[in-house]
């Protein structure tokens, strides 16, 4: 079975016995995109944070834990989501083919699977310093509220921002052992690029949205989307940049954000809010914005 937007031929559905295949699926294992975006800002943050110790290496050791950490709790995130939208996903053609709604997860399983992979999180998380801990407790909090603004604001994505980027804070405790100015900049910085990226992304379901009932900056926008699309990119590289400043990074990261700065005028330039293919490739392309980023910061604090 082929769900809208996943990956086609991922080894989760090649690979994977039958029986486990809807659960690889519930926590979108074939559509990896989710767990690159969770995970960027938290690498950006242990890469910065060693310059801002002095230079030298990326923790090896942090990065392996957020990395396992972001796939596990993009799945738990997945399978909450999914349950609190059990009733909508049936109705909107990109997601009415999930899990839960085709009936290859029952709400009790999806229930089970969600404690199981939020174990895993936990066990991740208590590798990690005091002040990582609870600052990863916290987050709770944002994971719990996301789902259900889309009932109530025209701006749900805000809060996706705000609980995707988390790791930024997270990863600076984990790195530094408190939350620094550095810390703060960049976590704005990736909530404004969660805007973007994921208002670009809402783009494919607004006539669903619109007859379910559901709100989105997509919705909200319409036609001067490109123009917020661009407040929002320039004011993630002016945070992310800000961050740099904040902990003495050196020209080799500036070089890397304005690298970004020009993927992101790259993007502007293909938009068709009216093209669903156009708006999937690009909100895809946002690994390769995080990604330069951390290249930067990674290049920087060891050169």
């Amino acid at each position: 079975m082929h769900v809208a937007d996943a990956l086609p031929g991922h080894w989760a559905e090649r690979l994977l016995p039958a029986a486990l295949r809807p659960y690889a699926r519930l926590a979108r294992l074939e559509r990896p995109i989710g767990w690159w975006l969770l995970l960027l800002p938290g690498w950006w943050a242990i890469a910065l944070a060693a310059t801002a110790s002095g230079g030298g290496w990326p923790d090896a050791r942090l990065l392996a834990l957020f990395f396992a950490g972001a796939v596990v709790m993009r799945g738990a995130g997945c399978v909450y989501n999914d349950i609190v939208d059990r009733d909508i996903d049936g109705k909107v053609a990109r997601t009415r083919l999930r899990p839960i709604p085709s009936g290859q997860v029952t709400v009790k399983q999806a229930w089970a699977f969600l404690i199981g992979l939020s174990l895993i999180g936990l066990l991740v998380l208590i590798q990690l310093n005091r002040a990582a801990i609870w600052l990863g407790v916290a987050s709770l909090a944002l994971v719990l509220v996301y789902p259900h603004m889309k009932r109530y604001t025209y701006w749900p994505q805000v809060f996706l921002g705000l609980a995707f980027n988390w790791g930024a804070v997270l990863g600076w405790a984990a790195a530094r052992g408190a939350v620094e100015w550095p810390a703060i900049a960049l976590y704005l910085g990736g909530v404004f690029w969660t805007l973007a990226y994921d208002t670009i992304y809402a783009h494919q379901d607004r006539e669903d949205d619109l007859l379910v009932g559901v709100k989105s900056t997509a919705l909200r926008l319409g036609e001067k989307t490109p123009q917020w699309l661009a407040a929002f990119f320039a004011l993630s590289i002016g945070f992310i940049a800000l961050a740099g400043w904040l902990a003495g990074a050196g020209v080799i990261y500036y070089a890397g954000v304005a690298a970004a700065a020009l993927h992101a005028a790259w993007q502007l330039s293909r938009l068709d809010i009216d093209d669903p293919a156009v708006c999937l490739k690009l909100f895809r392309a946002n690994r390769a914005y995080g990604l330069i980023i951390f290249a930067a910061a990674a290049l920087d604090a060891i050169f």
